[in-house]
């Protein structure tokens, strides 16, 4: 989770050297706030595009705890890099990545054990349906 973590900060960083020199490049000069508003309104819009009909899909198949995790996860990772940022900003604590990853797993890991027990249970309720 680490690797994959730094990774995705690799890109990201290599994507946003990228565009300022396109900004240079064809002499556009965009203030900072105005390449925030286009690269972020841009990918918004792709991801709107490609998670909608995936989405859709998962409602109409019965699949809405699948998008439940999505956005829970989605909340989590925003979450602990907040409170890591925060911590750093107000000197309450050290700022480690590694706070983040473990964060992440235990989330990963309390919805297993959740899906595991629900799994068992709605098992057992087609079973006495069944009979």
């Amino acid at each position: 989770m680490n690797t994959f973590l730094y990774g995705i900060l690799n890109i990201i960083a290599r994507a946003h050297t990228y565009i300022l020199s396109l900004n240079d490049a064809y002499e556009t000069y965009f203030t900072d706030k105005e390449l925030h508003f286009i690269v972020i309104g841009a990918i918004g819009m792709i991801m709107v595009f490609l998670i909608h009909p995936l989405f859709t899909l998962l409602a109409k198949t019965d699949h809405v705890l699948v998008i439940t995790w999505i956005y829970v996860f989605t909340l989590v990772l925003l979450i602990t890099f907040a409170i890591e940022i925060g911590q750093k900003v107000s000197h309450s604590g050290v700022m480690d990545f590694k706070d983040i990853v473990f964060g992440i797993w235990g989330f990963m890991l309390m919805f297993l054990i959740f899906a595991l027990i629900r799994g068992i249970i709605i098992g057992i309720i087609h079973l006495i349906k069944d009979r």
